[in-house]
């Protein structure tokens, strides 16, 4: 009679998996919770403590660690190894269905304690899946319910597994300790405060295949991080198709810097650059700002909010055609306007602290940085100017930088009246940008400059001085920080220093 050991922590048709070996002529043996599981659904099952001759010992820590369950799991199905067996009078174990200890259930637990967290972490369920996934040309190993109905099909119709599938469920296996461990060296490099340890482990799920990346001759894939948190992967999707790559990657843009402000406020992107911004007193007024600082570029662009869409909103959103639109939550009626746009992706996610670290990939490597989440406020601005900012200067120059935070280097913003009125990025030069965001606005009279770096000359700050701008708002730090003072200092506009420059690359 062949033998199939199943201990599982996920019980999701763990039964009628259970139920077909059974049928199949297979021995059940099990342990803990997955043997009452199946016992009490009229399943023949020995517990593991009777095949061993030895109890669970220190509460539990101790039951499947024993030569009699190792031994059948990983001898190979040769002459001499199953006479080994024999002379040891050890069964050979054919099929392993095994899955953790819920680890990463546990230390999202808002009052875990350390003592909670190492009690979690399961010693004999990772060996045991190592050594099936090791022996996997002998031995099935199962971590996944979704597994079980093929395993039973490939049983029923050939009497056996073939090697391929037992290949792919041995790739599970390995990837599912591996993350396993991963959390496990994430939770404590945390609790021992490392954020940058030795050893940095990253490890993911996968949500979905991508039709493709980038552009269309390029595969790609969705994860989620296996480290507790939330992010765009854990985003309800309410309607339309699956997201792109693109689409993911200018969503967590505009989520990101929709979540700087605490009034209402509506971010568009596009291209990963905001290309309008607003804050107002009602929601769909907040759309209407951003959306009117650049039109042609918010068209097909993302769309973020933070506060609960309403219907006024809904009826606007949909009127354009746009990717994405994400907010903490929808009214009822405001959804069903937003879904008789087809294609129209439409996500739910509430607004969270961000993931603390960075990681973007090299060629043989990857880098990691801390989150940019430093915030400036009035009282850390240094006025270096005769001429000093209005209050509503320094409200709109607090408002610009905190765009200009989410900008592509080198980045220029221009607000005016809590709304972006144009947004230079990305190019070589400063004054580039600068030309960029001046004629995206047009009319800048009154308008306020924010740049996410110093000015290495005074060539940008005399463009804003000619287009009418009256305050600016910058890091500092040059060596040729005088000149750009003395230039507004000659025009009576005021010019502040932060201190804190907002690279973006």
């Amino acid at each position: 009679m062949k033998r199939a050991l199943i201990s599982v922590s996920n019980k999701t048709g763990v039964v009628e998996f259970a139920q077909g070996l059974e049928k199949l002529g297979f021995e059940i043996i099990s342990t803990g919770g997955t043997y009452n599981t199946l016992k009490d659904a009229g399943i023949s099952v020995v517990k593991v403590a009777d095949i061993t001759g030895f109890p669970e010992i220190l509460g539990g820590r101790v039951k499947t660690l024993h030569p009699k369950i190792h031994g059948g799991i990983l001898a190979m199905r040769t002459d001499d190894h199953l006479a080994e067996l024999n002379n040891n009078n050890i069964t050979p174990i054919d099929i392993v269905a095994v899955n953790l200890y819920p680890f990463r259930e546990t230390i999202s637990k808002s009052d875990v304690t350390l003592e909670d967290a190492i009690e979690n972490i399961d010693i004999g369920g990772p060996t045991m899946v190592r050594a099936a996934a090791k022996n996997f040309k002998d031995v099935v190993i199962v971590v996944k319910p979704e597994y079980y109905n093929k395993v039973l099909e490939e049983l029923e119709k050939n009497g056996d597994v073939r090697q391929d599938l037992r290949l792919k469920l041995a790739l599970e296996a390995f990837s599912h300790t591996a993350s396993y461990d991963s959390m496990i060296s994430s939770y404590l490099a945390r609790i021992n405060e490392e954020v940058f340890p030795e050893n940095y482990i990253l490890a993911g799920e996968k949500v979905y295949d991508l039709r493709y990346g980038e552009n269309p001759h390029q595969k790609a894939s969705f994860y989620k991080n296996m480290n507790p948190g939330s992010g765009l992967p854990d985003a309800k999707q309410l309607n339309g198709k699956e997201l792109s790559y693109n689409n993911i990657i200018d969503t967590e843009a505009a989520w990101e810097l929709v979540k700087e402000f605490e009034d209402t406020a509506c971010v568009i992107i596009k291209h990963t650059n905001p290309c309008g911004t607003a804050i107002a007193e009602t929601l769909n007024e907040a759309f209407d700002r951003a959306f009117s600082a650049d039109p042609v570029s918010a068209f097909g662009g993302i769309i973020a909010f933070n506060r609960k869409v309403d219907k006024t909103t809904a009826q606007k959103v949909a009127e354009p055609f746009m990717e994405v639109v994400i907010a903490p939550d929808y009214d009822d009626d405001a959804l069903d306007i937003l879904k008789t746009k087809q294609n129209l992706r439409v996500l739910k996610l509430p607004i969270l602290e961000s993931e603390v670290l960075q990681v973007r990939t090299v060629e043989g490597g990857f880098v990691i940085q801390e989150t940019d989440e430093a915030v400036t406020e009035a009282k850390d601005l240094d006025i270096v100017t005769e001429t000093k900012p209005t209050d509503d200067e320094i409200k709109q120059m607090l408002f610009a930088y905190k765009v200009v935070k989410h900008v592509k280097s080198n980045a220029i913003v221009l607000a005016k009246d809590g709304m972006t009125i144009g947004v230079g990025a990305g190019q070589m030069n400063r004054v580039g940008s600068a030309d960029i965001a001046f004629k995206a606005a047009g009319d800048c009279e009154g308008a306020v400059l924010a740049s996410d770096a110093f000015f290495p000359f005074k060539d940008t700050v005399e463009l804003a001085i000619k287009m009418g701008v009256k305050a600016i708002i910058q890091p500092g730090g040059s060596v040729r920080d005088q000149e750009s003072i003395d230039a507004c200092n000659e025009h009576g506009i005021a010019m502040v220093f932060t201190g804190k420059r907002h690279f973006k690359h």
